[in-house]
């Protein structure tokens, strides 16, 4: 990235390579996970935290190349996939041995870069700070994302009911098939009023919003007694106003957090959760990754230009050919069965 900017700022280079510090690994990247945070920095709107890679990339997965001191439970040749503060699209990429996960049994070594950010948001956000319940009504606006779709799979198989928004027809219907039954398409239809008339005028229990600004008071209209609002994206905006009375009535809580920016070690105590909550799960089919398309990281301004579209279903992926990739997608294009997911 050379400024901020469209795509066209995006390109390749050489640089040199990273060296592990202690308690830090060396991981050879097979393929990085695109992430609207990408876009975000892109356009000059969120840059990376103090002291970490300007390059962009927030998720990977690949093979560890080398151990900084003190690493333990970790070797040279393990698969893995990353959670990141940057520097994930690249060749090679400098970890906190805290971020590192196993690939899950199953999974392939490429579609594993699809887990890490969405796998750690859902979980820290839906389970670990909104306390999603079985039985209880997630509504997950934008529903056909990355975000979305793997919300949609761990709520499922949570033992929870889950609401959708979404765009198109097309997008509503992958959710169903990945477990959805409220499917509302927010450019013709009310999500509050569908939700409340599919929960005989309840409303949903949680809700996970990516929209921002334009959403917030409709979120908490939503809401069922005691009912939580988690947001993690501003798609929409910063800045809204919000009933108090509203909120009083239901009893509700409005939570906003982010990933990228916290302490290390709040990172690898998420991490932590995921391997031991959230890999069963991955590991027994119940959840898995939905890819969209797999492109070779010279196309990195096309795979920007897919998420700005916003027609794509689940991840987009960069290849970098590293990490044995060839073995898990090699130099695969668009995807239009969604990975074989949907």
């Amino acid at each position: 990235m050379r400024e901020p900017g469209g795509t066209d700022v995006l390109g390749v280079e050489e640089v040199p390579d990273p060296a592990p510090g202690p308690g830090e690994v060396l991981v050879e990247v097979a393929a990085a996970g695109v992430n609207r945070a990408d876009l975000m920095q892109r356009q000059g709107q969120y840059p990376p935290p103090a002291g970490e890679s300007e390059t962009l990339g927030l998720e990977c997965s690949g093979v560890v190349a080398a151990l900084g001191d003190g690493v333990e439970g970790w070797a040279v040749g393990d698969e893995v996939c990353a959670l990141l503060a940057g520097g994930g699209y690249a060749e090679h990429v400098v970890v906190p041995a805290g971020q590192l996960l196993p690939v899950p049994r199953g999974v392939d070594l490429v579609d594993a870069a699809a887990l890490p950010e969405v796998a750690c948001t859902v979980w820290s956000n839906i389970f670990m700070s909104a306390g999603l319940r079985e039985g209880e009504l997630l509504l997950v606006h934008g529903g056909g994302s990355g975000i979305g779709t793997f919300a949609i799979q761990l709520a499922r198989a949570w033992g929870a009911r889950v609401a959708v928004t979404a765009g198109s027809a097309d997008k509503l219907e992958a959710c169903r098939g990945l477990g959805a039954e409220v499917l509302v398409n927010y450019r013709e239809q009310d999500f509050v009023e569908q939700v409340r008339a599919a929960t005989d005028g309840r409303g949903a229990d949680v809700v996970l919003d990516v929209v921002g600004a334009p959403y917030l008071q409709r979120n908490v209209a939503v809401l069922a007694p005691g009912g939580r609002v988690a947001i993690i994206g501003m798609q929409g905006g910063r800045r809204a106003e919000l009933d108090l009375g509203a909120l009083l009535a239901t009893r509700g809580v409005v939570m906003a957090t982010s990933l990228r920016a916290r302490p290390r070690a709040e990172k690898a105590a998420i991490v932590a959760s995921v391997r031991e909550h959230v890999w069963p799960y991955v590991e027994d089919g119940r959840v898995r990754p939905v890819v969209h398309a797999r492109l070779p990281l010279d196309d990195v301004a096309r795979a920007h230009e897919v998420l700005e579209e916003s027609s794509h279903v689940g991840k987009v992926l960069l290849l970098t050919g590293g990490g044995a990739a060839a073995g898990g997608g090699g130099s695969a294009v668009d995807d239009d069965e969604l990975g074989g997911t949907a």
